[in-house]
């Protein structure tokens, strides 16, 4: 009797499990049919009681830690919770940077009613020249009045790195424009750390269908529904 109920607890375990793994991939496939989930991903296989069993493990963003324009230390734990829209810029830049930061400006606006689910964040590629003094005078320039819009500034080689983690891409090029060369993406970053989209910062087109997709993200991911 008692192998029997070993024998009927290791079998729900097993079965449990197959639930689990099963509701997760097909919340996955939810999450796919909103919004695709960018990036490789990997089979992961685990053995439980004997049985191997296959999962997903999609491509995450890492953690980071940078200084705002504010001179505060933000890590990106103290951001969970909140989708997050992010490019790559230097204040410096001639060319790329203008629209894209006025078209960021404008998202931003656009977006005020989702303040308290939304983070923009605007990494400097360019840190030695964009302290947080600099970039306060740059979000002057601009006129940008945001509570949920941090500009960053850090280590020039990590952010360069962290660029492609978000699907962007940054140098040194002193052929370039401003000394560096970057691409000029919007990235939409879920609250797991997914990366659901990729949108060209200069086109307006692309940040007005970036902002259709935050907000079908918002509402059928999060139960959230905007203005």
């Amino acid at each position: 009797m008692i192998k029997n109920q070993k024998g009927i607890i290791n079998s729900l375990s097993v079965l449990t499990l197959f639930i689990l793994l099963f509701s997760s991939c097909t919340e996955e496939k939810k999450q796919e049919l909103v919004l695709p989930i960018l990036g490789e991903r990997d089979l992961e296989v685990i053995t439980v009681d004997g049985e191997e069993i296959e999962d997903t493990v999609y491509h995450t963003v890492p953690e980071f830690a940078y200084i705002n324009q504010d001179s505060v230390m933000v890590h990106s734990d103290d951001l969970k919770g909140k989708i997050w829209i992010a490019d790559f810029f230097f204040s410096h830049c001639p060319s790329i940077c203008p629209p894209m930061t006025s078209n960021m400006k404008r998202l931003n606006l656009n977006t005020k009613d989702l303040e308290s689910k939304v983070q923009f964040l605007s990494f400097s590629i360019d840190p030695d020249r964009d302290t947080p003094t600099r970039l306060r005078e740059y979000i002057k320039t601009y006129g940008i009045e945001a509570n949920n819009w941090y500009f960053f500034t850090g280590n020039e080689e990590e952010t360069h790195l962290l660029a492609k983690e978000f699907f962007n891409g940054a140098e040194r090029d002193e052929d370039a424009d401003g000394g560096f060369g970057h691409t000029s993406y919007f990235a939409i970053v879920d609250t797991n750390g997914y990366v659901r989209g990729i949108y060209d910062g200069t086109d307006a087109g692309q940040v007005d269908k970036l902002e259709s997709d935050l907000r079908k993200l918002l509402k059928y991911e999060y139960n959230f529904e905007g203005k």
